[in-house]
């Protein structure tokens, strides 16, 4: 029997300063997304604050990896504190389901109202994608403007 080798990519997921990270973010977010659901509850009707947090999540998110990709300018610890830690407790795509399956806009007798139903899964997957391709856009924007005010970076052929 040969013994398993661990990537160091494996290695390096399980950091207990970035799981420590994640947590702290995840707590923090959830907290965020209580509060709003206590400030603005639901209610009965269209789960309007429910949509209002997934969407503005996803586009914080996109927002944040676009910035990210192109400027590389956050630490590890950082990137999965508010990625997956705040804005992954805060967005929480899994009350969609709650919403969806406890019948939204339930008529007297139970029966779930379907165009309500329907236009609630597809406002929640459409206007989180395209919030998250907007916040893509807008992070690499600020990362190439601000980029573009630092000047060429030193080292790359540049003779200053």
């Amino acid at each position: 029997m040969t013994g398993a080798t661990v990537r160091p990519s494996a290695a390096r997921a399980l950091d207990p300063r970035v799981a420590a990270a994640v947590a702290a973010g995840g707590f923090v977010g959830t907290l965020l997304r209580y509060g709003l659901g206590v400030a603005w509850p639901d209610g009965g009707g269209f789960p309007w604050t429910t949509l209002g947090i997934n969407v503005g999540g996803s586009l914080a998110l996109g927002v944040l990896t676009g910035f990210w990709a192109l400027s590389g300018a956050a630490p590890a610890w950082v990137r999965a504190a508010l990625g997956p830690g705040l804005l992954g407790a805060f967005t929480t795509y899994s009350a969609v389901a709650v919403y969806l399956t406890s019948g939204i806009g339930a008529s007297a007798d139970g029966t779930p109202d379907a165009v309500q139903w329907w236009g609630y899964l597809a406002a929640s997957l459409l206007a989180g994608l395209a919030a998250a391709a907007a916040g893509l856009w807008a992070g690499g924007g600020l990362a190439r403007r601000g980029r573009s005010r630092r000047g060429p970076a030193r080292g790359h052929g540049d003779t200053a």
